[in-house]
């Protein structure tokens, strides 16, 4: 794919994505000695959700550790696994404090170090300065946009567009962490403009398998001019347009019922929210924690804590859901052999079962999985020496399987967005429902793969829509083929949690996409791998 006047360059491992688990998969790679390339669709320290937020790593002492794993197990409906929460526990316990020449830490209020929270723009600015104080080359506002794959089906790099020049890149590489977030579908959640599941798609076109793509039911609540971070909420209560309070249950009463009664309400009309009654500390820290929550109501005048204001649920899609490239081994590697799978571009099963990870949780598994994966891809690297010619696999968008032909990509969007983020196709799914948007979405697939077609930074953007597209249909069939009601999958026709499918369920493919059920309950996996 690369031009005679494009950037080519060799490494021991690539990563792909620029967020917190990409930064510090590139810490980790670097520092077990690998030379470490990180090409990013944004600017890294500023793009993804992190930076727009005020994350709460799960951090908790070790007496409090079998405790806090319990509580988690018990609502991750029978798909998480105890040692992997265990194991994020303990690595985030170590890696914060490293990050201390970087990052200004709070103190606890008790003549320690406060490490759980941290704000988001300052956190992922140190980050930055961390890996390239570690030697890595970061390749800014260079958008990836297709695999590179060998004879024997191994990853060996990937190739993408620089945005700020218009020229093509490659980056030849044994070992590929993929690092791109999940997948929002452009619903305007904050942050999330560019998590359109472009690692998701590059996967696939190599033979990777995904994992928990129907748990994908995960709004965030803002004032709703405005997408912001969702902390405040907690402490609101809900009215209607006339006045009148609703009875909506607390989040932590259970996602499902939450979010469907605050739906149903917004379907019926304006939805505000009232912070009148929200604790004298939250009113404190909030700029502190998430300082992007009050501008937007500044700007318009507006007393976060004293006045109401309507509201609205963003769709977060895979990002704050747990569906994502299957693991398959304690060291994050995916089904295709070179590749590996971090933060939120990975499932999150693992630690949070079919219920959103949140922010605790999430954080605690981006970083945890970007070191993990860091220090592998490196250690397999240096042991294979030079990555083995390979072959630009990319497809839709970039090699149609038909003669090219203009393409009306305006239904895309609108189409996927009715499947993945609008009430009526999300929260109350069934079977109907989902087999109806699945034809519109393959009949989109179809013409967009087989046609569609464009070049220089217009293959970055048809790209974005083919990424979308894919997961929508991942989503679809998976929801299709999990018939019951489970975490953050609620199906209409099958409210029911159903104990025989305690499984986790994969899906593929893109030409056909396919479903199965594991063939090992989560308890099983990790001693089936280790074995």
């Amino acid at each position: 794919m690369s031009e005679p006047h494009g950037l080519d360059l060799t490494a021991d491992v690539l990563i792909i994505g620029g967020g917190m688990a990409a930064c510090w998969a590139a810490t980790s790679a670097a520092r077990a000695g690998a030379r470490v390339v990180l090409a990013d669709k944004g600017f890294v320290g500023t793009s993804g959700v992190t930076a727009t937020g005020g994350p709460n790593h799960w951090w908790v002492a070790p007496d409090k550790r079998a405790q806090a794993v319990e509580e988690r197990h018990a609502r991750a409906f029978d798909l998480a696994e105890r040692d992997w929460m265990a194991r994020i526990i303990e690595e985030t316990w170590r890696a914060l404090p490293e990050l201390t020449p970087y990052y200004p830490f709070d103190t606890d209020g008790k003549g320690g170090t406060f490490y759980s929270g941290v704000r988001g723009p300052e956190y992922m600015r140190a980050l930055r300065r961390f890996a390239v104080d570690r030697g890595v080359t970061i390749l800014d506002h260079h958008p990836a946009l297709e695999l590179l794959q060998d004879g024997d089906g191994a990853i060996v790099g990937a190739a993408g567009h620089a945005r700020l020049d218009d020229r093509d890149w490659r980056v030849r590489a044994p070992a590929v962490i993929l690092a791109t977030g999940g997948c929002a579908f452009r619903s305007g959640l904050i942050g999330s403009h560019g998590n359109t599941g472009d690692g998701l798609l590059m996967a696939a076109e190599a033979g990777a398998v995904l994992s928990g793509m129907e748990f994908s039911a995960s709004y965030s609540l803002s004032p709703a001019w405005n997408s912001t971070r969702t902390l405040p909420y907690f402490a609101a209560r809900f009215f209607d347009a006339e006045g009148q309070e609703l009875d909506v249950p607390p989040p932590m009463s259970g996602e499902a019922a939450h979010l469907k009664a605050l739906a149903r309400a917004m379907d019926a009309g304006p939805v505000l929210a009232d912070l009148s009654d929200a604790p004298d500390l939250l009113k404190q820290l909030l700029r502190r924690i998430q300082p992007a929550s009050l501008p937007p109501f500044e700007r318009r005048g507006i007393d976060l804590f004293e006045n109401r204001f309507p509201i609205r649920l963003f769709g977060e899609g895979t990002v704050r859901g747990t569906g994502g490239l299957q693991i398959i081994d304690e060291d994050c590697r995916t089904s295709v052999e070179g590749l590996y799978a971090v933060g939120d571009c990975a499932t999150r099963e693992l630690i949070a079962g079919a219920t959103s990870g949140g922010g605790a949780q999430n954080a605690a598994w981006a970083l945890t999985s970007g070191r993990v994966a860091g220090k592998a891809a490196a250690l397999a690297a240096l042991r294979m020496g030079k990555a083995a010619p390979g072959k630009a696999i990319g497809r839709a968008g970039l090699r149609p399987a038909a003669t090219v032909r203009a393409i009306d990509l305006t239904p895309v969007v609108p189409a996927v967005q009715a499947f993945t983020i609008a009430f009526d196709g999300t929260l109350w799914r069934s079977a109907a429902k989902l087999e109806a948007a699945q034809e519109r979405l393959d009949d989109l697939w179809r013409d967009m793969a087989d046609h569609g077609h464009a070049g220089g930074l217009g293959r970055v953007a048809l790209r974005e829509q083919a990424a979308m597209l894919a997961s929508a249909r991942w989503v679809g069939a998976a929801a299709l083929a999990r018939d019951e009601s489970r975490g953050l999958h609620m199906r209409e026709d099958r409210p029911l949690v159903d104990p025989a499918q305690a499984r986790r369920l994969l899906t593929g493919g893109l030409e056909q996409v396919w479903t199965r059920f594991d063939h090992a309950t989560p308890q099983t996996q990790l001693k089936e791998v280790a074995a």
